[in-house]
């Protein structure tokens, strides 16, 4: 299996709607980010915001989890707004600020303009940095196939 690792950029109090409810959505809830990611997949939060659009500024990772069967699917939450979402089996974890773990990932040395990275709202990140960031936030990966 060829796992990819992610992050998707949302503000924590939807992070832990999501946490809560066993789901990912990204990207205001279009299918297209969540299509690229297939079972086994692991997904990184990283949250700008604690609340959205205008919340206090928190910039930390906020939730790790990984990707169940890749199924991508609506859900009605006003019918108005029919977002799509997909399964997530989120780990017990914490925040971990952005400045702390800013020397040690790949992603951030490769971009110069880490913000506009953060805006497109979801990317696939290397193996060694998702490693750092779910050892940041207190997953535990020992005996773990990532």
């Amino acid at each position: 299996m060829n796992t990819k690792y992610w992050i998707g950029v949302v503000s924590e109090e939807h992070v832990k709607l999501g946490v809560k409810g066993g789901f990912a959505q990204l990207c205001h809830g279009k299918s297209a980010p969540l299509k690229k990611m297939k079972e086994g997949d692991w997904l990184v939060y990283y949250s700008s915001k604690k609340t959205y659009p205008n919340g206090e500024p928190l910039q930390s990772f906020t939730a790790v989890g990984q990707v169940k069967t890749g199924e991508v699917y609506s859900y009605t939450m006003t019918p108005q707004f029919i977002p799509y979402r997909i399964d997530i089996d989120y780990r017990d974890c914490y925040n971990a600020s952005l400045a702390s773990l800013k020397p040690m990932l790949i992603f951030i040395k490769e971009n110069v303009n880490i913000g506009l990275l953060f805006r497109r709202g979801h990317f696939e990140i290397r193996k060694e940095d998702f490693i750092v960031i779910a050892n940041a936030i207190g997953v535990t990966l020992n005996g773990m196939e990532i």
